[in-house]
Parts: structure tokens; C-alpha cells; sequence
């Protein structure tokens, strides 16, 4: 189809959507030469995101409806069979069905160990074939759920348009794009960009083969450091947009990985949307969380962004400072087939089973143990941030009535009245319940501890991730030997949850 057909195309369906459905069978009669329906159906299909029309199932087009989206969201308990068989097609492909026995089976055990490692100490990964294989194996299912969970804060917020645009810098092997698409309804419609330089991007294209018809994806084959996320931004403003932003713009396990991670969020902030999002997540481990939310902190301190959540500050002026070793964690998946191959294949491999005949001492051979290549953890430090000066708790405190958690030094052995953020779950591992909470003033660790529950504070307890607390008469200690505060709730003390 020439150049004049296809803009004739355009032309119909933008007169059309207004009238009634865009069936490409009654537009290639309006159009010269009468290209084939499928020929129109295509340009259709290419022109979608500018146009804002969604494809039905039974092949016509019709406008995207305005206004946010309408979420029924109730967590994520398994990784789809299907993207499962997609990414056991891509292991037989590159090893042949047997591929999680033998010498095959022993290399991808060794590239995960290898990936694991190089996260936990904070290693450069460098993606060949088989690592990005090996990473998809190991990280797709918990990457797949920590992006819903993240992305359901947003949109019980109302803060996802259906017509929506995404920008994802390091899409890795595709966990936050699948899990993106299975997030949202049908009547959504989605323009994602995802920037991806390594061999990971191989992966990536075939699992996006996965997606719906309205979900237009585009890979940039490209550093994040070196791709213009402006142009991208601009190329698919959509006809009668005022703003040609991005609604996210997703930093998904991948901040540990930049050189100057504070720089590329800032760069990537002028693509932003005047109402969009920036959506950084990190493995929970302390280095990956802690470097997280130095990024956080210098691009909020000094840079152009406000914390929408969850690390909130409630004192305006003030930043913190504390060691804020802070993720949230949820319900584990089930274990994934292929997941659970290589770890049967790992648990009762050649070696195990030779020196076992021998007779000899298997616990010290090097073996695998169980569960070592599953991973249906779900846990995450993550940031969301805004350039509209929007917060999820939005209101002041009056230092004349609530204690400041920057001045705890001065109340320690009092009892003060205070506000501030749950940032842990329970982190006592027995004892009595202990959680990390912030205001957003805060330069040392605070931690709140639950010696006495009672239906007056039992909040604290039941409170989610991020919940902001009215507490009162809470009393104020040091901890030399975990050099913190430490707030105990009893009996006297009293915490309600605050309403955003």
C-alpha cells in the first residue's frame, strides 16, 4: 500500500470513529485502487496508538475511552502456562529437549549461580545467550508479580490512563512487560517502548510475540544512557494530545546496573508526562534496596521529583537520612514447571547419584540442594515518583502536637505523639513484632515495637506496607546495640491508620 493510500486510510478512520466501529471490510471501498481489507486492517493495526483505537476481537477498531482504568486486581499466584511454554520453547531451541539434564543442565546452573552472585555483590552482568536464558529461568516469574503489585498502587489511584503509554529503560528478558499487559483490562490500550541493549532483547521480542492485539510494543536495541527517551516520546503522540510524555516510565532491576542512575531517572523524567509516573523496583537484597533509595533521595533532594510513595515526607524541608533498608514482600507463586525441572534434574544429577553408589558423603560434593534454582519469592524495595508534586499522604503536621522523628534524640525515655509510614513487615523473626517506619525526617533507624497488642494499637500490626500511622503516647528509646530508636507500643498507646 503506497504512501496516499495509507494516509486515506488514516483519514476514514479518523471521520469514522466518531460515527460508528472502523471495520477495515468498508473502508478499503473508500480508498483508491481498493487495497485488500487485510492491507487496511494492517495500517489499522500500525496507526492504532496515534489514533487511540482499540481492535476488537471480530477485526474492527474503535476508540479508546478516556478517563483512568477500571481495575479488578487480587494479587498474582502463578507465572501463565503460557509464557512458560513460550520460554521453554526458546530453552529447547537453543539446547534441545533435554536440556535441563546433563552438561546443558550443569551450564545454566552455574550461569544462575553466576547471576545471583554478580547481584549480591553488586557485579556488572554481562548478557550473552545463554545468561539471558539462564536470568529469564531463574527472575521472569517474581519479576512477572512485582510488577502488578507495583503497578496496582497506581491504578486504585486512578492514576492509569486506558490509553496508556510506557517507557521501560532495561526491559531485561520481558517480566515487568508480561506482567504489565496481564495487569491491565482489555479496554486497554498500550504504546511500550522498551529499551534493552544486551541479549536479553532476543528474549524479549519472543515474549512479547505473546501479547495482545493492543498491546504495541517496539524494542530500542540501545543503552539507556545513550537513547533519546524524548524522540521516542514525540514519535506517537496520539491525534489531538496536548502532551506527548510518557504515563510510565518503568526502571525495573536495573538502577544497580547504570553508572549514574540518579543522572539517567533525571534524563528520563523530561519524557515524562505532567501527570505521569517513574516506577523504580529493585531485588530486596540490602545492596539493591539501599541503592535504590540513594537514587530516590538524590533525585528527590535535588533533582525534580516528588516521592509519591512510599517512603513519604510528612515534614516539607526535611529529607532522611537513615539506613533505610526498606521492600515489601508478598504471597510466594506457585513453583513453575520449568522451574522445577532443573532443579529435580540439579537435585539428582549424574555426580550426586555416582558418589551416592559409591558410598560416599554427598553433603559436601557440590551438589545442588533443593529449591535452589526456584525462586517464587516475591519481594522488593520500589519508588514512585512524580514531577506534578503529588503524594499519596498530602497534608501538614504541627510540631506543637506530633513529635518529629528527627528529634527523637530529644524524647528518648518520654512518650510522644507522632506520625509516620510502616516500611517492613515483621522483621523480629519471633520475638515481639518489629517494624521499620520513616516520616521522611528521620536520620537515624526508627523501628516500632509491639510489646503489648491491644484493639487501640492493633493497627500497627494490620497496617500495609507504606500505611501511614496517627500514633499516641508512644514511648521513645535507644538501641545502642542496633544503634536506632526504637518506638514501644503497649498498652497505653494508641495508632489509627491515616486515610490518603
Amino acid at each position: 500500500m503506497n504512501a496516499d493510500q495509507r494516509e486515506a486510510v488514516r483519514s476514514n478512520a479518523k471521520y469514522l470513529r466518531e460515527v460508528r466501529p472502523i471495520d477495515p471490510d468498508e473502508i478499503h471501498e473508500y480508498v483508491d485502487g481498493e487495497p485488500h481489507p487485510a492491507a487496511v486492517r494492517q495500517v489499522l493495526r500500525e496507526s492504532a496508538t496515534d489514533l487511540g483505537l482499540l481492535e476488537r476481537e471480530e477485526g474492527t477498531f474503535v476508540p479508546v475511552e478516556e478517563g483512568p482504568l477500571s481495575l479488578t486486581f487480587h494479587g498474582v499466584e502463578a507465572f501463565p502456562e503460557e509464557y512458560g511454554r513460550a520460554l521453554e520453547d526458546l530453552l529447547v531451541e537453543r539446547y534441545g529437549p533435554g536440556w535441563p539434564e546433563s552438561d546443558t543442565g550443569d551450564a545454566i546452573q552455574e550461569r544462575i549461580r553466576g547471576v545471583k552472585t554478580d547481584y549480591l555483590y553488586g557485579n556488572p552482568v554481562e548478557y550473552d545467550d545463554e545468561t539471558a536464558l539462564a536470568y529469564a529461568l531463574y527472575h521472569l516469574p517474581d519479576y512477572y508479580a512485582v510488577a502488578q503489585y507495583v503497578l496496582a498502587e497506581l491504578g486504585n489511584d486512578g492514576l492509569l490512563p486506558r490509553n496508556l503509554r510506557v517507557l521501560d529503560v532495561g526491559a531485561g528478558v520481558g517480566g515487568p512487560a508480561l506482567g504489565l499487559h496481564d495487569f491491565l483490562p482489555e479496554d486497554a490500550l498500550v504504546e511500550y517502548h522498551a529499551v534493552e541493549p544486551s541479549a536479553a532483547a532476543a528474549v524479549l521480542e519472543s515474549l512479547l510475540g505473546e501479547t495482545g492485539r493492543n498491546f504495541h510494543a517496539s524494542v530500542h536495541r540501545e543503552r539507556a544512557e545513550e537513547f533519546d527517551p524524548e524522540s521516542a516520546a514525540s514519535e506517537g503522540e496520539s491525534d489531538g494530545a496536548d502532551d506527548a510524555g510518557f504515563d510510565l516510565v518503568l526502571f525495573s532491576n536495573v538502577l544497580s546496573e547504570l553508572d549514574d542512575p540518579a543522572a539517567v531517572v533525571e534524563r528520563y523524567g523530561d519524557a515524562l508526562a505532567a501527570d505521569g509516573t517513574v516506577v523504580a523496583t529493585a531485588p530486596a537484597d540490602r545492596n539493591t534496596a539501599l541503592g535504590l533509595r540513594d537514587v530516590e533521595r538524590a533525585v528527590a533532594d535535588d533533582g525534580p521529583f516528588t516521592i509519591y510513595a512510599p517512603t513519604v515526607r510528612l515534614w516539607p524541608g526535611d529529607a532522611p537520612s537513615d539506613d533505610c533498608w526498606s521492600f515489601d514482600l508478598q504471597s510466594d507463586l506457585a513453583v513453575p514447571p520449568f522451574q522445577r525441572r532443573l532443579d529435580e534434574a540439579a537435585v539428582t544429577g549424574d555426580a550426586h547419584d555416582d558418589a551416592t553408589d559409591a558410598g560416599e558423603d554427598t553433603s559436601d560434593t557440590g551438589d545442588a540442594q533443593p529449591g535452589e534454582f526456584v525462586n517464587v519469592d516475591v519481594q522488593y524495595a520500589y519508588s514512585l515518583l512524580r514531577l506534578d508534586g503529588r503524594r499519596t499522604y498530602d497534608f501538614a503536621l504541627d510540631e506543637t502536637r506530633t513529635a518529629k522523628l528527627a528529634n527523637s534524640e530529644t524524647h528518648v525515655t518520654n512518650r510522644v505523639d507522632a506520625v509516620f509510614a510502616k516500611l517492613s513487615h515483621d522483621l523480629s523473626e519471633g520475638g515481639n513484632p518489629l517494624y521499620r517506619v520513616g516520616d521522611g525526617s528521620q536520620t537515624e533507624d526508627h523501628f516500632a515495637v509491639l510489646t503489648e497488642e491491644s484493639t487501640l494499637n492493633g493497627d500497627l500490626r494490620t497496617a500495609g506496607y507504606g500505611d501511614v500511622l496517627s500514633v499516641e503516647n508512644v514511648l521513645v528509646l535507644w538501641n545502642d546495640d542496633e544503634q536506632a530508636f526504637n518506638l514501644v507500643v503497649d498498652g497505653e498507646t494508641v495508632i489509627d491508620r491515616v486515610p490518603p
